[in-house]
């Protein structure tokens, strides 16, 4: 898949990693992260993909790790 679909990859991989467990590990965030920075940037529709994977959880769904991760990539990358 080129780049330009890459929101479309990171959000079936969301998909794949909320029917495991219905929530998000540190490797898992890696990988979605991962995905969105194969070409260097993170453009708009994968900032929303990754905006609308962050929205789906609160701080009590996931490690104090992730959030703290989460909460670097929002800040860096200006996810919603």
């Amino acid at each position: 898949m080129s780049s330009e679909h890459s929101h479309i990859k990171i959000a079936y991989s969301a998909i794949r990693v909320f029917a495991d467990d219905g929530t998000l590990d540190l490797e898992e965030l890696n990988f979605l992260m991962g995905l969105a920075l194969q070409d260097g940037i993170i453009d708009d529709e994968e900032k929303r993909v990754l905006g609308n994977i962050f929205n789906q959880l609160s701080q009590a769904d996931v490690s104090a790790k992730v959030w703290e991760r989460m909460m670097q990539i929002r800040a860096k990358y200006g996810i919603r």
